[in-house]
């Protein structure tokens, strides 16, 4: 198990959240000192967590989360954790990795290849860039910090599981997200489940 340094909460706040369709939630964000990657990075406690919290690493997606782009699933996947947190108690981080950590302008970039008939994979390897370059230590030292050292983690991604179980945190269950499907993100997911390993039920990928 890698040594990494400790993180030290820096400040907390109380924050109202209000999303399009209605739902509110009471949220306290947390931010850091002392992570690896020199990040803004996010906990949003929810709920009262117990000993074994629900936990999503969530990746920043401006045009997901923000605009609602239908491109992909992250917007959905952001309120569903939000609520499903809220109600179990536990901690959502909102993790600054832009485009699986490749930035928002060369995301941008790989979806005009998408465009062109490329996967989501094959167009970061178009630009010469890692299908994900997502490193959770960060995440690790942020839930390390709140005395978080178990969770179920709120995932479809092997990749985040093993990464948080290889710094230290003991990840109890792997719980599935929904599936949310649109005209446009259909081959997107499908991608996630062929190249990464994703527990999304392939049959069920079809256009919305």
């Amino acid at each position: 198990m890698p040594d990494i340094p400790a993180a030290t909460p820096r400040a907390r706040v109380r924050v109202p959240l209000h999303f399009p369709d209605g739902y509110r939630a009471d949220a306290e964000i947390v931010t850091f000192h002392g992570l690896t990657d020199g990040r803004e990075h996010l906990a949003v406690v929810l709920g009262e967590p117990g000993p074994v919290p629900l936990v999503r690493l969530h990746s920043e997606c401006l045009t997901g989360d923000v605009f609602g782009s239908a491109r992909c699933d992250c917007g959905p996947q952001l309120r569903e954790a939000t609520e499903r947190i809220s109600e179990r108690g536990g901690v959502l981080l909102y993790l600054r990795q832009e485009g699986r950590g490749i930035g928002l302008y060369n995301k941008l970039d790989a979806y005009a290849l998408q465009d062109q008939g490329l996967d989501t994979y094959e167009a970061n390897a178009a630009l010469g860039l890692p299908e994900d370059a997502r490193d959770y230590t960060a995440a690790a030292q942020m839930l390390r910090a709140l005395g978080v050292g178990e969770l179920d983690l709120l995932s479809n991604n092997p990749d985040k599981a093993g990464q948080l179980s290889a710094h230290g945190i003991a990840v109890r269950d792997r719980v599935p997200t929904g599936v949310f499907t649109t005209a446009h993100n259909v081959r997107y997911l499908r991608a996630k489940v062929l190249q990464t390993r994703h527990t999304l039920p392939l049959p069920e990928l079809t256009a919305g």
